[in-house]
């Protein structure tokens, strides 16, 4: 009798069945067969359907439970949808089967195209990123994926304090320390495998131990932060050389010739401390002039400069304002930042509300133009990013460093010698 299978037809319609009383698969499938004879007119009678291989073999499962019976009818059909869907309403008027009262409805029709045109796409996505595995990539693809595996391979934890370094930390007399892993990943990738990490602003252990056995260069970032982290070290481990990259740069985005360049060049940590103290004194050097001013400008300009030395005592007046809590979360937050060229923008509870690189951050102070308290940043304070936040009204701004003396500007101006 039927002529196609589920596989081969078209569309496949699901209907329930409940029926009240016990049957067989054999009576409801008479019942079909029977009760639509003649219905539907010659052209869509089941038989002749079936017959010419139009309707596939009808499916009926049943499962007779408390004196019920229940369960599901398939029927697989190569017609058009509209011839299909006939088929399948007409199932629905059949309502006895024997001398049990019955009730068919059908679910859904189902498009068995659209379902393998589904199976298609998932595996056509299995095949294609099977090849794009197995495939040879292009030269460039091998020459990226190789430096990035040697890298990562190279690249362990050392010591207790599990520190990122290179392979021969042991078998080295000489050993490079630098800040951050980014650093390490840059030495190995040019071939200069005797390198570890401080991972941090403070000296761990395992570093003040390798300095004691081994001959120690630093190779620090060539800004503020580097000279910090020199100053830490050299309070704490037994330092023999120190190599600094260019003035504004880091050790994780230099070339391989300023490496090398950095390293020969290196100084003795003695010369380091020398030079490390006049830039010290440098910048100490203009604050030491003002409370000498200060002192003396009273009985000096008293009669006539009164105008314009008036803001001096309001401006002076805001430092003393500055919390003990305050101070410990600017403090906390400049030592935090050291070595990461980046800002932290609070409000007036000392939440962030950003972080940016210093050198998004006078654009993101004149987008937010309102609502900022402080910023605390890795860099210089500068006469222009002072403008930009008068415009703000921002009370605090907390560097490394700063090129504007505070009694020219009526902004609160702190930096690492004044936390």
């Amino acid at each position: 009798m039927g002529k196609i299978s589920p596989v081969s037809a078209k569309y496949i319609v699901h209907a329930s069945i409940d029926i009240e009383g016990v049957v067989d698969r054999p009576d409801v499938i008479g019942a079909i067969f029977g009760q639509t004879e003649g219905l539907l007119g010659a052209d869509l009678e089941l038989r002749e359907l079936q017959r010419s291989g139009r309707i596939g073999r009808i499916e009926v499962n049943i499962d007779t439970r408390s004196g019920k019976s229940q369960g599901d009818i398939i029927v697989p059909s190569s017609l058009d949808k509209a011839e299909t869907s006939i088929i399948a309403a007409a199932l629905e008027i059949i309502q006895r089967i024997g001398p049990c009262n019955a009730r068919i409805k059908v679910s859904h029709i189902e498009d068995v195209r659209v379902s393998k045109r589904s199976f298609v796409i998932e595996r056509a996505k299995e095949l294609l990123k099977q090849m794009m595995d197995t495939v040879l990539p292009d030269s460039q693809e091998i020459a990226d994926e190789v430096a990035y595996s040697v890298r990562v391979m190279e690249i362990q934890e050392y010591g207790k304090d599990r520190l990122p370094a290179g392979p021969a930390i042991d078998e080295s007399d000489e050993i490079v320390v630098v800040e951050g892993r980014a650093d390490v990943l840059n030495l190995l990738k040019h071939g200069i495998k005797n390198v570890i990490a401080l991972n941090g602003t403070s000296v761990p252990e395992t570093i003040i131990e390798l300095s004691r056995k081994k001959v120690i260069t630093v190779f620090v970032d060539g800004d503020r932060g580097g000279s910090l982290i020199l100053k830490e070290l050299f309070g704490v481990a037994d330092i023999d050389y120190v190599s600094k990259a260019s003035a504004g740069k880091e050790v994780e985005e230099i070339t391989k010739k300023e490496i090398h360049k950095a390293l020969r060049g290196r100084v003795s940590a003695e010369q380091a401390k020398l030079e490390l103290g006049k830039d010290t004194e440098r910048i100490e050097q203009p604050r030491r002039p003002q409370p000498q001013q200060y002192s003396r400008a009273p009985p000096v300009r008293a009669p006539t400069p009164i105008p314009l030395r008036a803001p001096i005592p309001l401006r002076s007046s805001r430092k003393p304002a500055l919390s003990d809590e305050e101070k410990r979360t600017f403090s906390s937050m400049l030592e935090n930042l050291v070595g990461t060229r980046g800002a932290h923008i609070l409000d007036e509870k000392l939440n962030i509300l950003g972080k940016v690189p210093i050198s998004e951050l006078q654009t993101t102070i004149g987008s937010l133009s309102s609502g900022i308290y402080a910023v605390v940043f890795d860099g210089i304070i500068d006469a222009d990013l002072v403008k930009t936040a008068e415009k703000s009204n921002i009370k605090y701004i907390i560097g490394m460093d700063s090129r504007v003396k505070p009694t020219d500007t009526g902004i609160s101006i702190l930096t690492v010698n004044d936390l």
